[in-house]
Parts: structure tokens; sequence; C-alpha cells
């Protein structure tokens, strides 16, 4: 029998959040989706809102704050059960367990063991899935069989204060991923067939935000946040081209993941707002000039969304906003308190918010001001990882479970 989920407030127009899986919508492979950047296309909007959300399943799947990945009808997430860290891959239409590989990881110590599962995204790219575990293990799988390909535990125990929490990034047959603790670490590059070290840069400590990739030309770059700076490296050799002092303040520790936009870097986190630079390149030299800096909205534990020229996001108090990616102004801040943990999709005609308070925010990207559509509670535990849509269906993963629903 189907379980319904209330809808707390209901304005305006139905969304149905489609078809990541459908012929017209699009997979979600890896943090923050196909482009790491939040967004979803193909959305279609009913006239109105259902009542309730169906369950269509809910299976305990374990402890973790990873959003899973969603890749040709298939779900990978990867969670804390008893002493191991566990990947399963699963049946997206009716949860049942395709494959699993599990290995005993040391459990998550003093205040982060709130958290006692993985917070890494698995990413799924080329047949294979990449998964970095709390304690900084890193495997490689065959996405169709589960068939380890390689593990390394080089820099295994030796963690960030709250433990591991970037999700690596591929660019061809190299994985990227940041390892290691403040006082011993590394920015490695990882072939993706052997699992050998291409390059490693040592530096400074991990940070837990995620990478990405920048294009000058030919050259790529791995834009990478530690614990005290933004990076852009070499993705051929490692070798650091421009570098961004973010040192952090008073509870802040770069927990957000940067945006690019081009050659411009959007960035926050650092408990002092919103900034904005730009990459230029002349010859072999990189410069960074600076755009604009807002020191009223910036976020903790979020990463916004760049849309039409504007960034949305949870603040640092809890409250969406929306600035001017031109120019740092603030267009609007709403007066509603949610949690300063939360994640921002652009889903086309609707933004979907949703916080750790498991309430999902439906609203219009506008930008003159505030519009909330809808408000729906969507589990009865916190949340810490992104929802992820496909069609008409919706997968959440909160504490302890995955949940499918759909709007009817």
């Amino acid at each position: 029998m189907k379980k319904g989920i209330k809808i707390i407030t209901v304005t305006g127009l139905l969304i149905i959040l489609p078809g990541l899986i459908s012929a017209f919508g699009q997979d979600w492979p890896q943090w923050r989706g196909s482009d790491r950047d939040g967004k979803i296309v193909g959305f279609t909007a009913p006239a109105t809102w259902p009542e309730e959300l169906a369950q269509e399943w809910k299976i305990n799947v374990g402890y973790g704050d990873a959003t899973p990945a969603l890749v040709k009808g298939k779900i990978y997430v990867f969670t804390r059960q008893d002493g191991n860290e566990v990947l399963q891959c699963l049946d997206a239409s009716t949860g049942k367990v395709i494959w699993k590989d599990s290995y005993p990881a040391n459990a998550v110590t003093g205040p982060a063991a709130r958290h006692p599962g993985p917070r890494s995204s698995p990413t799924v790219i080329n047949g294979k899935v990449i998964v970095l575990g709390a304690t900084g293990i890193i495997s490689c799988l065959n996405a169709e069989s589960g068939k380890l390909l390689w593990r390394n535990n080089d820099y295994a125990n030796m963690v960030p204060a709250y433990f591991t929490g970037m999700s690596p990034v591929v660019l061809g047959n190299t994985c990227f991923a940041h390892l290691g603790s403040a006082e011993k670490s590394a920015i490695i590059a990882f072939d993706m067939t052997s699992g050998k070290i291409v390059w490693k840069y040592e530096g400074d400590g991990p940070a837990y935000a995620s990478p990405d990739i920048m294009t000058f030309d030919n050259v790529k770059v791995v834009v990478m946040q530690t614990d005290k700076s933004l990076l852009g490296l070499s993705a051929n050799d490692g070798k650091v081209l421009w570098k961004i002092p973010t040192p952090t303040e008073r509870r802040f520790y770069n927990s957000s993941s940067h945006l690019i936009n081009g050659h411009k870097v959007f960035y926050t986190g650092q408990g002092s707002g919103s900034r904005a630079v730009n990459i230029s390149k002349k010859g072999d030299d990189y410069t960074v000039g600076e755009l604009w800096k807002n020191a009223s909205y910036g976020t903790t534990y979020n990463t916004p969304v760049l849309k039409n020229g504007f960034l949305f996001g949870f603040s640092n108090l809890g409250y969406l906003y929306c600035l001017n990616a031109s120019n740092g102004e603030t267009a609007w801040a709403d007066t509603t308190r949610h949690r300063d943990f939360g994640s921002i999709i652009d889903a086309g005609s609707v933004m979907l918010a949703l916080s750790s308070t498991s309430n999902l925010v439906v609203f219009k990207p506008a930008t003159d001001a505030f519009r909330q559509i809808a408000l729906i509670k969507v589990a009865e535990t916190p949340i810490y990882a992104h929802p992820v849509v496909s069609g008409n269906n919706i997968y959440i993963k909160d504490e302890e479970s995955l949940i499918l629903y759909t709007i009817e």
C-alpha cells in the first residue's frame, strides 16, 4: 500500500519532477548532477499540486549523508552498516538490490559522530563507480557488476576534523580527490583503470567542498577548495596555476563548493559573505581578478545555484536568498528560517530547496521577491543529501532510509 506525505502549504502550479531516466530526462551521475551545477532539464508544470506525495517504497540502506547517483535505471547509494561502508546498486524502479560491496571502516568519532556514515557522493562514469568513504578509503568498482577494480587506503583514518566530505571529480580516465588530514594530505590524480597515482600535490589540508573542472582553450584545470585556499591545478600534472586564499571565520570550514561559469568563479562558505572572481590567462600565466564581494549573504553548508544570472542559496542563518551574479547585489532574502544545511536544484520553471528540516520548498526563480509555491514534508528524520528526481519520481535519502515518492 502506498503511504502519503502531506503537503503542508500549497499554492500555485503543480510541478512534476521528471525524467532523469526517461527518454527526455537526464541521469544524476555525481555530486550535484550531470554537470555538478544543481540543474535538471525537462520539467513540466501541471496545473495544481496533489495533496500528498505517494510513497512507492522505503528501504533501510544505512547511515550516511551521501547523495545517491542515478544512472541508466540504477541507483547507487553509499552508506554505513554496522562496522562497514557499503555501496549498493539498486533497481531504481523497485528498490531491489542488484549488487552490494562492503569493506570494514573505522567509526566516525568525536563531534562528527552525529553523522556516522559517508558524506561523499558516488561518481558513476564510463561504466565505473567511484566512492570515497568517511575515513578516506577510495574505491573504484564496475558499475554493472559491482566487481572491485581497485581500492586505495593510503590515507585511511587520516581525516580532517569532521572526516572526509569532498566528492571526487572525474575527467576522462582520471579521478581527482583530496585525501588526508590537515597535517598530512594530498590532492591525487588516480588512473581510473588501474588505480595508479598519476600525480600528487601535497600542500593544504582537505576541506569539505567538492572540486570541478575549468577549461582555458585546451587546458583543463582542476579547481579544488582546500582548508585554506581555492586552487587551480593543471589536470595533466598537478601544477598550481592560480591560488586564492580563503581563510575562514568563526565556525566556518570551507564546506560550500564553488561555482564555475566560464572563467568566473563564485565562492562562499568562509563566514564573510560571497565573492566572485575572474580567472584570465595570458601565455602560461594566470591572473585572478576580484569582481565583487557581498558581505551580507553567504552559505555555511550549502552550495548556491546559478540561474539566469542570479545566485540562489540558503544563507548561513538558514534563509533563502538571491544575489545578482553580475554585481553581487542582494536581489531578495526571505524571512522564513530553515537550516544552513541544505541543497538547491534548478528545475527549470521552479527551484527546489531542501534543508535538513526535511521540508522541500518549491519556489519560483523570481529575482524581485521570494515567491513560494509549496512546502512539502518529505521525511521524519533530518536530510543532508540532495533529492534526486526522475520523471514523476523523487528519491530522498534521509538518516537511514532511501525513499521513492511519486507525484500523482
